[in-house]
C-alpha cells in the first residue's frame, strides 16, 4: 500500500484533540505520524498512523522522526492545558509549552519543514472586554497557561518573519464531545471539563458536580461558554493545513460557534442525554472566571471555508455520553 503524499507530524497525537485530528487527516488522505510521550495521551488512541513514543525535549529523536518519515508539515498539540495547575507550577508550563515549542521550531528549521498548525487557546484573551470575541480583541492572559500559548504564537510570528515559517494559530474555545463512531474520545485524569464531569456525575462514575457561581449577570446566573465539538476542531486543523499548503497567509483564527450555553443549560442537556439528573451543588465563583466567553469565528469561516457542523449542545453531549457510558466503569465506593 502506497503512503499518501503528505506525511504530517502530530505532536500530542495520542491525546484528546490530537487523536480526533489524526482520524480526520487520514480520512483526507494525509499520513499522520503521532509523536507523544504518553504522559497524558493514550496508546490506544493512535489508530490512523504510527506512534513515536518520545518527548519533544529530545530534539535528536524529533529530528530523526521527521527525516525518517519525510514529514512535510506539523500540527502541534503537545503540552499542558490546566489553568489551575499552571498557577501552582508555572515552571512546568514554560517547560512543557514554551521550551518544547522552541525546540520543535528549531528542528523544523534544521529539517526544512516550513508549515505548522499550532494549538492555541481563547485563554490568551483573559477577561473579555466584549463578546463575541474576535481576533482583534486585546490579549491579556490571566494564567501561565494562557501566557504560554501567547508566547507560542509570538514565536511563530517571529520565526515566520525571520526564517520563512508558515503558520496558523487556532484559538480554541471549549472543546467537548467525542467521535460519533466511538473510535476515540475524552479520557483525562483528573477530568476538569464540565461536559465529561457532568456526564460522569450522572452515570455515577464521578463525584457530584460543583457549579461555581450562580450570581453571574447572565439569564440564569451561571457562566456562559462557547462549546465546540472536537470533530469540528479536527476538521478545522485539516482545513488550516491545506490552506497553508495553498499559500494562505499565516495568521491567528478563533474556533468557536458564536453561541454560548450556560452551566445550567449544560446540566439540562446532560440529564436529557443520560436519562437522569446530574447531581450537583452550588459553590462560590472561582477567582477570574468571566461571566461570558463566546467566539466570533467569522474569520475562520472566511479564510478556511470552515464552519462547525456538530457543535449544537445536544450533539456534543450525546456523543460524549455514549463515549463515557462505554468506556468508564462505575465507581465501587
Amino acid at each position: 500500500m502506497n503512503r499518501p503524499t503528505l506525511p504530517v507530524l502530530i505532536t500530542g497525537g495520542a491525546g484528546y484533540i490530537g487523536s480526533h485530528t489524526c482520524k480526520a487527516l487520514a480520512a483526507a488522505g494525509y499520513y499522520p505520524v503521532s509523536l507523544d510521550n504518553l504522559t497524558l495521551g493514550h496508546r490506544w488512541a493512535v489508530k490512523w498512523g504510527p506512534l513515536i513514543e518520545a518527548d519533544l525535549l529530545d530534539a535528536d529523536m524529533v529530528e530523526r522522526t521527521i527525516r525518517e518519515h519525510r514529514i512535510q508539515a506539523v500540527i502541534h498539540f503537545a503540552g499542558s492545558a490546566y489553568v489551575g495547575d499552571s498557577m501552582r507550577d508555572p515552571a512546568a508550563y514554560y517547560r512543557n509549552n514554551v521550551l518544547t515549542t522552541l525546540k520543535l521550531l528549531d528542528v523544523m528549521r534544521a529539517t526544512g519543514v516550513r508549515d505548522i498548525v499550532f494549538s492555541s487557546s481563547c485563554s490568551v484573551y483573559g477577561d473579555p472586554s466584549h463578546v463575541p470575541i474576535d481576533e482583534t480583541h486585546p490579549t491579556a492572559p490571566l494564567s501561565p497557561y494562557g501566557q504560554s500559548k501567547l508566547d507560542g504564537e509570538n514565536m511563530l510570528r517571529w520565526y515566520g518573519m525571520a526564517y520563512g515559517l508558515r503558520w496558523m494559530a487556532l484559538r480554541y474555545f471549549n472543546a467537548a464531545g467525542a467521535d460519533a463512531a466511538g473510535d476515540t474520545g475524552e479520557d483525562h485524569d483528573p477530568e476538569t471539563r464540565i461536559v465529561p464531569r457532568a456526564i460522569m456525575a450522572a452515570l455515577g462514575t464521578g463525584p457530584q458536580l460543583q457549579v461555581f457561581g450562580t450570581d453571574f449577570p447572565t439569564p440564569d446566573g451561571t457562566a456562559i461558554r462557547d462549546y465546540i465539538h472536537v470533530s469540528d476542531l479536527a476538521a478545522a486543523h485539516v482545513s488550516a493545513l491545506a490552506a497553508l499548503g495553498s499559500g494562505t497567509p499565516s495568521q491567528v483564527l478563533n474556533l468557536g460557534t458564536g453561541r454560548g450555553y450556560s452551566v445550567r443549560e449544560v446540566l439540562q442537556a446532560v440529564g436529557t442525554a443520560v436519562g437522569r439528573e446530574v447531581p450537583h451543588a452550588n459553590a462560590p465563583r472561582r477567582a477570574g472566571d468571566p461571566a461570558e466567553v463566546v467566539a466570533d469565528a467569522r474569520r475562520a469561516a472566511a479564510v478556511l471555508g470552515w464552519s462547525p457542523r456538530e457543535s449544537d449542545l445536544a450533539t456534543i453531549v450525546a456523543t460524549a455520553a455514549r463515549w463515557h457510558a462505554r468506556h468508564t466503569a462505575p465507581r465501587t465506593v
